[in-house]
């Protein structure tokens, strides 16, 4: 699991002074291209190999409020499957270790003119990544 710290902006927030709920996807995505460079595969260098990675669904469930310029780690989990499809959990932390959030997005591979890629198109390499730092799973 890798993790991801994040500082809420003023103007991230609502009326009410806590993280607009749109935003944790925001965060997700940050989250997400970290996982990829902590892992050692960017996802800029997957984007230049020709390969796009679509959100094909998402939820976010929320716990507890974050609040503007209150520090927030995410934690990120990668699980995927041999259909090429892709899931990335993702939990937010205060500082304390409390849970605020929890959520997900489910992703699979495209080329350039959107169509879907196999497995045997992708770089050898980000697939031995994947499976070195993932869990395969049934992730559909």
């Amino acid at each position: 699991m890798e993790k991801t710290e994040i500082r809420p902006r003023y103007a991230e927030t609502d009326q009410m002074g806590v993280i607009y709920h749109g935003n944790y996807f925001t965060y997700f995505e940050v989250a997400r291209s970290d996982y990829f460079r902590q892992v050692g595969y960017t996802y800029k260098r997957l984007e230049s190999l020709g390969v796009i990675m679509p959100v094909l669904e998402c939820g976010c469930k929320f716990l507890k409020p974050v609040l503007y310029d209150e520090n927030v780690y995410i934690c990120t989990k990668c699980y995927w499957n041999e259909k090429i499809k892709m899931k990335l959990e993702y939990e937010v932390f205060d500082e304390a270790g409390t849970l605020l959030a929890k959520g997900f997005t489910k992703h699979t591979f495209v080329n350039r003119e959107l169509k879907p890629m196999r497995l045997r198109e992708l770089d050898p390499e980000f697939i031995a990544l994947l499976k070195e730092t993932s869990e395969v799973s049934q992730c559909d």
